[in-house]
């Protein structure tokens, strides 16, 4: 924080177990339920298929690979992301999901390199290995110093906003919550007597006036607040009505900004009011390299979003959107014909939304708040 503005790292799905955890030092039990895969290396051996070597027992950072370097240069003030998978030892996946993401507790180094702020866990992994698992879950990322939001042994902590604080006193509020449009089973919900997330059965009108005003009652004067939302489905770039709804009352009910992800590839961008909604952040790290069947998306292509806020208004001052590749089940510069791609994409679909985005000489994707021109000033008497 440099007195001009707060830039925060936001980042969306962060997926550290399965094939991930595999190449990492302390790989967890490789089996398996979902249907066609019952082997975790499988998604090692497909990425290699499609790109080429994986180091196995690679060094805790390799997941992250050049994105380290790139937030090092940039030092945002922050760093938040959503950290999709559970991190346990148990067995007790949970009955009739598809999939099943854990990470061994003893590769929680491979998530510290990235040295994150804050972990929002209301998502729809975070209970893969049931109760047991988030408890442990939520005990190995105490331990190991991880702030989380978003996920608790009750509903008290799970709606707990994460406290982050800046430099002069100054907070960043942060609440984590998940709805079922993400596939979180509503029994994962968490009740006065029982563990869980932050549910919302949908994006409705009372939904956000109730989300609101949890923040209007949790914030300070000077305090900059988030609500990081996993909502909607994995693919395409249409955003449904009722969560553009949801995000605009939650501007309007006194949120700088608004965190969503769930989608596997990024979409729409908005400034609304002068403060930043993202619609979807896309993966950031997973173990998807080589599954065929929704390349019109490139999810390969992943991006760190950089935003900059006013420390006194919570208005967008600027975003970076710098645009990586996973290649190797690493991140690396995404070439500059993808970065091109990616920006006529984000460029076409947050158009809508009045928003504007430039593509600069370094292939990082720019957005700027489209002001209002300065009115003159008006004197008493033409008052």
């Amino acid at each position: 924080m440099d007195g001009e503005f707060v830039t925060l790292f936001l980042a969306g799905d962060v997926m550290l177990g399965r094939g991930i955890d595999q190449i990492l030092p302390h790989p967890g039990d490789p089996a398996l339920v979902e249907a066609y895969v019952t082997d975790a290396r499988t998604y090692v051996e497909l990425a290699e298929a499609a790109s080429g070597p994986v180091p196995r027992r690679a060094d805790f950072s390799w997941p992250w690979g050049e994105a380290l370097g790139l937030l090092d240069a940039a030092a945002p003030d922050l760093r938040i992301l959503n950290l999709e998978t559970s991190v346990t030892r148990s067995d007790d996946a949970w009955p009739g999901k598809e999939v099943h993401y854990r990470m061994h507790p003893a590769n929680l180094p491979c998530l510290a390199a990235a040295r994150p702020d804050l972990c929002v866990l209301a998502n729809n992994h975070v209970l893969d290995y049931g109760r047991r698992g988030l408890t442990e879950t939520l005990g190995s990322l105490a331990g190991a110093g991880l702030r989380t939001a978003g996920a608790g042994r009750d509903l008290h902590e799970a709606r707990r906003p994460a406290v982050l604080p800046l430099p002069g006193g100054r907070r960043v509020l942060v609440f984590s919550l998940g709805m079922a449009s993400s596939g979180i089973p509503h029994t994962w919900a968490a009740t006065a007597e029982r563990s869980g997330v932050d549910f919302l059965f949908e994006a409705s009108d009372a939904a956000a006036a109730e989300v609101a005003a949890r923040v209007r009652r949790a914030k300070r004067p000077g305090d900059l607040t988030v609500v990081s939302v996993h909502w909607g489905s994995n693919w395409g770039h249409t955003v449904p009505r009722d969560q553009i709804r949801f995000a605009h009352a939650l501007v309007d009910g006194g949120v700088d900004l608004v965190h969503g992800h769930s989608s596997h590839h990024p979409r729409a961008f908005e400034v609304y009011r002068g403060h930043p909604v993202l619609y979807g952040c896309g993966d950031l790290i997973d173990d998807y390299e080589g599954i065929g069947g929704h390349e019109q998306y490139r999810d390969d292509l992943r991006l760190l979003y950089l935003v900059a806020l006013e420390p006194g208004t919570g208005r967008l001052d600027h975003a970076r959107l710098v645009p990586l590749q996973a290649h190797r089940m690493r991140l690396r510069h995404a070439s500059r014909e993808d970065c091109g791609w990616l920006y006529e994409v984000l460029a076409r679909t947050s158009r809508e939304f009045g928003t504007l985005i430039a593509l600069d000489r370094e292939g990082d994707l720019a957005v700027r708040p489209v002001r209002p021109p300065e009115r003159p000033p008006v004197t008493v008497r033409e008052r």
